[in-house]
C-alpha cells in the first residue's frame, strides 16, 4: 500500500474511537485541518463580509480562499464557478428553481432510476409546470445504464439529462465524460450527482465538459456543507435566488440566498490542503492540482484493496447477492458495496454488526426507485458497507470475522 496510513489516520481524530467506521458513504470522518479552520474563522473572521474594516476584508478573503480551494477539488476554471449550500439535496433544489425559466411546457428532462433522490426529486417538481419527466432505465441484469436505452427516449425536445456518477447502491463508476458528449450532441445539458464518487477518484469538470456538478463535501471528509459547479457560462443564465437587486450579473452569490456558510466554506478548503499533501507524499512535485491528483491515485490503490477483500469475500457465499460490479479491483468500481443474503433481514444484520462496534448500515439510503426497482425496499433494502482510504485491512478483517458469526446465526 502507497498510502502511509499512520498519517492519513492521524488527520481523523475520531478514528480513535472505539468504533469501526464502515458507513462512509453516509458521511465521512473530518479532517482536523477542517474542524482547526472552522475554530480559526471564529475566532479571527467572524464578522459580516464587506465591511470597509480590516477584519471583514480578512473574512472576505478566507471565504474566498475557501471557494478556491473547492476549485481547485473540481478543476474548475475558475472560483465563481462553485456554489456552497448546506447539501447536495438543497443544491439541486435551488438549480431546478434558478433553470425554472429555460423550461416551458413540453420540454422534457431525463432523470435515472438509479439515482439517489436529490437528483431527481428536484426535476420531476418541473411536472408542475408542463415538463414531461422521463426515466433512462437500468439493465437489471448489468446494473448498468445503457446508452442505447437513453438515445431510445431522447428527442429534440429533451433539455436536460441528469444521472449519477456513482448510485450510492450500486457503486458503479458511470462515465460521465462519454455520457455528456452523448447528450450534448443531441442538445441537452447534464447534471451530475457526484456525491457517491468524489471521496474515491479526482474530478475534473472541465475534462468532462458537465455543466452542472454536484456533491456532498462532508462524505468527502469536510464539514456538514456541499457544493455545486455551475459552468460560467450556464451561471450567467440561472434566475437569481437571492434579492430582486441580486441580478444575473452576481455570480455566485445569486445562487447562495441569505449567504452561504461562511465558516463551512472556509473551512472545507482543509480538504484539499490534505490532498495536496498526500499527493506530495506521493511524490508529486507539480501543481496543487497535480498532487491532489496524485493523492487519488494511492487513495484508490488502498481503496481496491480493501474492496475486493470485502467482495471477495461476500463472492464465495451462495447465499448472497451483490449489487452491482463483485470485482473490487474494477476500474469501475468504487468501495461502496451493498448486498443482500438470502433469508437474512438487512436490519437485524446491521444491529447484531453493532455488538462488534462494526458501523455499517441497512436500507435503501435514498435511492427509493432503485430499491423498489430491485424489490428489495420491503425487505428492509440491502446491507452496505461503504469503505474509504482511512478504513485499513485490519478493520475489514475485524468486519468479516463479526459478519462471519452474524450470518452463521
Amino acid at each position: 500500500m502507497a498510502l502511509d496510513m499512520d498519517f492519513v489516520r492521524g488527520e481523523f481524530p475520531a478514528l480513535k474511537n472505539e468504533w469501526t467506521f464502515m458507513d462512509n458513504a453516509g458521511g465521512s470522518q473530518i479532517l482536523k485541518g477542517c474542524v482547526d479552520k472552522i475554530s480559526e474563522y471564529y475566532y479571527s473572521h467572524n464578522v459580516q463580509l464587506g465591511g470597509s474594516y480590516d477584519v471583514s476584508q480578512n473574512s472576505l478573503k478566507a471565504f474566498g480562499e475557501g471557494r478556491a480551494n473547492i476549485a481547485t477539488l473540481f478543476n474548475a476554471a475558475r472560483p465563481e464557478e462553485i456554489v456552497f449550500g448546506p447539501s447536495t439535496t438543497v443544491l439541486l433544489q435551488f438549480l431546478s428553481k434558478a433553470m425554472l425559466s429555460q423550461f416551458k411546457a413540453g420540454d422534457e428532462v431525463i432523470v435515472t432510476i438509479t439515482d439517489h433522490e436529490s437528483n431527481i426529486g428536484p426535476w420531476v417538481w418541473l411536472e408542475d409546470r408542463g415538463v414531461n419527466i422521463k426515466f433512462w432505465p437500468m439493465n437489471k441484469e448489468t446494473y448498468e445504464l445503457e446508452l442505447d436505452a437513453l438515445d431510445a427516449i431522447m428527442t429534440e425536445k429533451t433539455k436536460l439529462v441528469a444521472f449519477t456518477h456513482v448510485s450510492n447502491l450500486l457503486g458503479t463508476i458511470n462515465n460521465v465524460k462519454e455520457i455528456t458528449k452523448f447528450v450534448h450532441d443531441r442538445g441537452a445539458l447534464v447534471c451530475v450527482d457526484a456525491v457517491a464518487y468524489a471521496p474515491h477518484r479526482a474530478i475534473d469538470v472541465q475534462d468532462w465538459n458537465v455543466d452542472f456538478y454536484a456533491l456532498s463535501l462532508y462524505k468527502t471528509y469536510g464539514p456538514h456543507h456541499a457544493a455545486l459547479y455551475c459552468r460560467y457560462d450556464h451561471m450567467e443564465e440561472l434566475d437569481s435566488l437571492y434579492h430582486y437587486f441580486y441580478d444575473k450579473t452576481k455570480i455566485p452569490a445569486k445562487m447562495e440566498p441569505g449567504n452561504a456558510n461562511y465558516e463551512l466554506s472556509y473551512a472545507s478548503g482543509a480538504i484539499v490542503d490534505y490532498l495536496v499533501t498526500l499527493g506530495e507524499k506521493a511524490g508529486s512535485k507539480g501543481t496543487r492540482r497535480e498532487k491532489l491528483e496524485a493523492a487519488f491515485q494511492d487513495i484508490t490503490e488502498q481503496e481496491n484493496i480493501l474492496c475486493e477483500k470485502v467482495l471477495s469475500y461476500l463472492r464465495k457465499r451462495n447465499d448472497c447477492n451483490v449489487l452491482g460490479i463483485n470485482d473490487g479491483t474494477s476500474p469501475r468500481r468504487v468501495p461502496t458495496i451493498a448486498f443482500t443474503i438470502e433469508g437474512k433481514d438487512p436490519q437485524q444484520v446491521c444491529i447484531a454488526m453493532d455488538k462488534y462496534k462494526v458501523a455499517v448500515r441497512f436500507g435503501d439510503f435514498h435511492a427509493r426507485r432503485l430499491s423498489d426497482s430491485l424489490g428489495i425496499t420491503d425487505q428492509n433494502g440491502a446491507v452496505r458497507i461503504s469503505l474509504t482510504h482511512y478504513n485499513t485491512v485490519e478493520e475489514v478483517d475485524k468486519l468479516l470475522s463479526a459478519l462471519d458469526e452474524v450470518l452463521a446465526k
